[in-house]
């Protein structure tokens, strides 16, 4: 029988049971595609994390990430979570991991001590804005009235920075709240949209203060519903620094709050010579350890 050590980390948070919920393989060589997404459902988390040695030993490992259904080519919580785990890998409290969307810097957080307490990471590609979507299906989607999505700014917009695309929707406060995930909705959705290949999440946002609320829906992938999106937070940092026309900007953005999972994430975003590019990061705590046996 062989056996794999896993961990299990609560990310963007600094509170056990907050935040969003990963599993980790630290070292899951042997291991094959198929055991990989097994293992994924059956943690029946929004995603788990598989670490590899490197294709390039200036790196510091290859990172395959898996929600319950399908493999990810990049994803935020997984790779923050992943990092705060391989903490004592860090050369300069700074690690690389190879995936799939590219190579994904980590930089890992400590206190005065010294002891690890999460991780920043850079999204691996530049924001790519694209299409928009009609206001009916979107509404659709979120179980809300169409007059509860903002289009001061912009209309439902697909975002992407090397993570799955995610539909950008600005609502109001009541919409927010009343927000539901329709999955006969994102069926309609994905159906009259064929360039978005079957695939859909929504992230919904709102000015909060100095900072923004957020709620992230993804039923088709099996995420009915996410307590922090990384990989939406930067795309939607990129979005927002290129709807203002400044050079950088940094949102704090409160997310999971409906779920009884509070967390929080920290993005910024700046112009440079490719494009916007964004960052995000938050806190980490550990909560499980154990093998599992195949």
């Amino acid at each position: 029988m062989r056996r794999y050590p896993f961990v299990t980390v609560d990310v963007f948070t600094g509170q056990r049971f907050g935040g969003n919920q990963l599993a980790v393989f630290p070292d899951a060589r042997g291991l094959s595609d198929a055991e990989m997404q097994s293992l994924a459902a059956e943690f029946n988390l929004s995603e788990t994390t598989f670490v590899l040695p490197p294709d390039d030993p200036a790196n510091t490992a290859r990172v395959r990430i898996f929600h319950r259904t399908a493999e990810m080519p990049f994803a935020g919580h997984p790779n923050v979570g992943t990092g705060f785990v391989l903490a004592d890998r860090a050369v300069e409290n700074v690690l690389r991991f190879e995936e799939i969307a590219g190579l994904v810097e980590v930089r890992i957080e400590r206190d005065a001590a010294g002891v690890p307490t999460g991780a920043t990471i850079a999204a691996p590609q530049p924001l790519v804005v694209g299409g928009t979507m009609p206001l009916d299906l979107a509404a659709a989607c979120a179980g809300i009235a169409p007059d509860g999505i903002v289009t001061a700014r912009h209309l439902p917009t697909i975002a992407a920075d090397g993570g799955n695309p995610r539909l950008l929707l600005e609502v109001t406060a009541a919409a927010m709240a009343a927000a539901t995930p329709d999955l006969a909705g994102f069926r309609r959705a994905v159906a009259a949209l064929p360039e978005l290949g079957g695939k859909l999440s929504l992230y919904l946002y709102r000015q909060d203060g100095e900072g923004l609320r957020a709620r992230m829906f993804s039923p088709l992938s099996g995420t009915w519903e996410d307590a922090a999106t990384g990989s939406a937070a930067t795309p939607l940092a990129g979005f927002l620094l290129h709807l203002s026309g400044a050079e950088n900007g940094a949102w704090a953005i409160t997310q999971g709050v409906e779920m009884g999972r509070p967390s929080l994430l920290l993005a910024t975003a700046r112009r440079g010579a490719d494009g916007i590019r964004a960052t995000v990061g938050g806190g980490c705590v550990p909560v499980l350890r154990g093998e599992a046996q195949l």
